[in-house]
């Protein structure tokens, strides 16, 4: 594409495809950069802010307000256009960023983990929806590869660098690299994005995104605090829960007579939508239940550095853009469930690599394990982002992609706070049984020690041994939850419909 053409398509107002394209691919790579580079330096984040406990937070703050706005952001995309709601969005999603920076405590850091949230919302459903757009179906199969590809590259690069950061610079600095990231993406949709929208009056649905914030937090605050914090059977748990069954229960009523609603919830009669959906839920449990605690044990339990621990992350995203790029190719000859098939065995094979994980093993095993989690996401979240867009016009475009996205978010937040408090408890109950007679102090908490190698030589040997033993004993736990979460994706995908049942649009 020459100069002229661009001055050309700016003039006249065309949208140019390739330049919007490479917008679109910034913004992927800020978030792939986002999620790789936090869960690698989150042992020394921990090691320097302290408090263990709340580890897990600063991962559900983040897709708690994912979650909560994602909708949001797909409805008014549908209603008032692609290109404002992604330009916002990526401008909160700095904000945040720059102040996570700044972070003098763990709980400064979960309240700015809220704002991107906020702004992370908007940057991944839209861009895949402004992918959507300008592609048919055939060609969409490939881009969103070719997306896969982009965002695996920049995640390769992402544990690395995380690790390369926390060793020889500050950690801020694995925020603040989304600052030139986002300026460049506003730019691009801005200048080369173009869209005629039919300015009508619309009426939001705040109440229903009301009612998901409170269901999805009352469900999230449950999960990590109940059993360590609040016995599960407190008054308090019991709230909880019941708020959150009370506040479903409510949404569900409102977006049957909301003119608008944040979620249609005629998407749901659809079978290839709701299967998806629901597989994504459990997928994405199981990709921040990979992610999320990985680290920690390569770090604590295998004694590795930070850049070992990026390295067996890094080989997850090696296996998602090479099997997102086959399955773009292979679903037009095979359809929909036979490639989403063979992600969702993927997944099931490399969750065993982690239940038979052991210090003995090492890193290598783990990375193996990643590598086979990482096809399996790359199968499965490809077909299932497609032939969800094909199902649906232009105007449910947004809102149906977005659905998906929520739904994996969901899952992530479900998965960091429910598998987080499985780690909390098994952690805790393994120290009281064996640590009491040792050291009283021992707590959680501890835990911080042995994610930072000075500290932990400090240590003496009966303590690291309770406190290596304890921490892998959690997280042997945590590796059976996500078997479980992998075997329930695999079954959701056997009744995903057949490729002479399936009806795709362009």
């Amino acid at each position: 594409m020459t100069k002229e053409d661009i001055l050309v398509g700016i003039k006249e107002k065309t949208t140019l495809r390739p330049l919007v394209l490479a917008a679109v691919i910034l913004a992927m790579f800020m978030a792939a950069i986002e999620g790789t580079i936090v869960s690698t330096a989150m042992p020394s984040i921990v090691a320097d802010l302290g408090g263990f406990r709340l580890y897990s937070w600063v991962f559900s703050a983040y897709l708690l307000m994912q979650a909560v706005t994602i909708l949001i952001y797909g409805k008014l995309s549908d209603l008032f256009g692609r290109k404002p709601v992604f330009t916002f969005g990526i401008g909160m999603f700095m904000v945040g960023s720059l102040l996570c920076g700044f972070a003098e405590t763990m709980e400064m850091l979960i309240i700015y983990r809220l704002i991107q949230g906020i702004g992370a919302g908007a940057v991944m459903p839209i861009a895949t929806t402004i992918v959507g757009d300008m592609y048919t179906m055939e060609e969409r199969a490939k881009i969103q590869g070719y997306l896969a590809s982009v965002w695996g590259i920049s995640a390769v690069l992402g544990p690395a660098f995380g690790g390369f950061i926390v060793l020889y610079w500050d950690w801020a600095w694995v925020f603040w690299l989304n600052l030139p990231l986002g300026i460049l993406a506003i730019l691009g949709t801005n200048l080369f994005l173009h869209e005629d929208i039919e300015k009508k009056k619309h009426e939001i649905d705040y109440i229903g995104a009301l009612l998901v914030f409170i269901s999805v937090s009352s469900l999230m605050v449950a999960l990590i605090q109940g059993g360590v914090s609040l016995p599960w059977t407190s008054w308090q748990i019991a709230g909880l829960i019941g708020t959150f069954a009370a506040s479903f229960i409510l949404f569900i009523f409102q977006e049957r007579r909301a003119a608008e609603p944040t979620m249609p919830l005629s998407l749901w009669k659809d079978r290839l939508i709701t299967l998806a959906n629901l597989a994504s839920l459990t997928t994405g449990a199981i990709l921040f239940g990979i992610s999320s605690f990985l680290p920690a044990y390569v770090q604590g339990v295998m004694e590795e550095s930070p850049l070992v621990a990026g390295f067996t992350l890094t080989t997850m995203s090696i296996g998602w853009p090479i099997a997102s790029t086959l399955a773009g190719r292979l679903i037009i000859k095979l359809g929909f469930r036979t490639v989403a098939l063979g992600g969702g065995i993927a997944l099931v094979l490399g969750s065993l690599f982690f239940v038979f994980l052991d210090p003995v093993k090492g890193p290598v095993w783990a990375a193996i394990g990643s590598f086979i989690i990482g096809v399996g996401m790359g199968l499965s979240t490809t077909t299932f982002i497609v032939s969800i867009q094909s199902s649906v016009n232009w105007e449910k475009r947004g809102v149906a992609t977005a659905s998906n996205m929520f739904m994996r978010i969901l899952g992530s937040a479900i998965g960091a706070t429910l598998l987080g408090g499985i780690l909390n408890n098994r952690l805790q109950s393994y120290l009281e049984a064996h640590g009491a007679d040792l050291d009283d102090s021992l707590s959680i908490d501890a835990a911080n020690i042995l994610l930072e190698k000075s500290q932990r030589e400090k240590l003496a040997p009966e303590t690291l041994k309770i406190l290596q033993e304890g921490l892998t004993f959690s997280l042997d736990s945590v590796y059976i939850g996500v078997c479980i979460l992998a075997i329930v994706s695999f079954v959701l995908i056997v009744f995903l419909p057949r490729k002479e049942d399936q009806t795709p649009e362009q």
